[in-house]
């Protein structure tokens, strides 16, 4: 009894390590005001934000703009969160931090008039065992952030099982992956998010290239099984502000 007993702890601690791995990443969209500067948004992320979510635990933050001229200008903040409980407790820890309150004090004061952004989006992404954890590629110039929408909750379970056969594929196309995810809440559900890493848009283009003309990838496209389970997929590319840490 008490060997089946120590058997089954150990099997709940290996399981709970496990899912410990994945990760929670709130994206934030900011929508910038036309015609004001922004400055102000760069020197919170960069001065009291980021440190303070450093602090935290939280490693790795991405921000983003996009490339091109868009309008409206938007900036794009990725913060990787050790799981839900503590991105739900994250801006709780802020408040009570008394050194991002000092450094955070400029924009928590900043009046109407003065605020650079007119809203925030944000949508939370939870990793798969898959791919629990977000990888920092080497010498990324473009990111690629993909959202595939789905008709329901079937479909997406559909597609997230044929992604699973697509990590090697990206890998061996040229086309690293960053972060992958189902959504659990934001602006476009139902969906998974995933943002590729490239030198440049051509070193871009050409892993596509390689992506979709790939024996396997050919393979997985023509199952039956996998037949329309997306009905929409949003593509942007993003470079990363000096201050990024991706």
């Amino acid at each position: 009894m008490k060997k089946v007993l120590l058997f089954l702890v150990l099997v709940f601690m290996g399981v709970s390590s496990v899912n410990s791995q994945t990760q929670v990443y709130e994206l934030r969209v900011y929508e910038l005001t036309f015609f004001r500067s922004a400055d102000l948004l760069h020197s919170y992320f960069e001065k009291a934000l980021i440190p303070a979510l450093n602090r935290q635990g939280a490693k790795n933050i991405g921000v983003f703009e996009e490339m091109g001229m868009p309008l409206p200008h938007k900036i794009y903040l990725l913060v990787p969160h050790k799981d839900i409980l503590t991105f739900q407790e994250s801006e709780r820890n802020l408040f009570a931090d008394a050194e991002y309150m000092e450094a955070a004090d400029f924009y928590l004061n900043a009046d109407q008039a003065t605020v650079p952004f007119t809203s925030i989006s944000t949508s939370l992404i939870h990793s798969t065992q898959e791919f629990p954890e977000l990888q920092v590629p080497d010498n990324a110039g473009v990111y690629e952030l993909r959202i595939y929408e789905s008709h329901h909750e079937g479909a997406l379970k559909n597609k997230l099982r044929m992604f699973e056969e697509e990590f090697a594929i990206f890998d061996d196309a040229g086309l690293p992956m960053v972060f992958y995810g189902k959504n659990i809440s934001g602006p476009q559900m139902l969906c998974l998010t995933y943002m590729l890493a490239s030198t440049d848009l051509a070193a871009n283009k050409t892993g596509w290239s390689n992506f979709i003309k790939h024996p396997a990838w050919k393979e997985l496209a023509s199952k039956a099984e996998y037949k329309g389970n997306m009905t929409e997929i949003t593509r942007i590319y993003l470079k990363a502000l000096d201050y990024s840490q991706i």
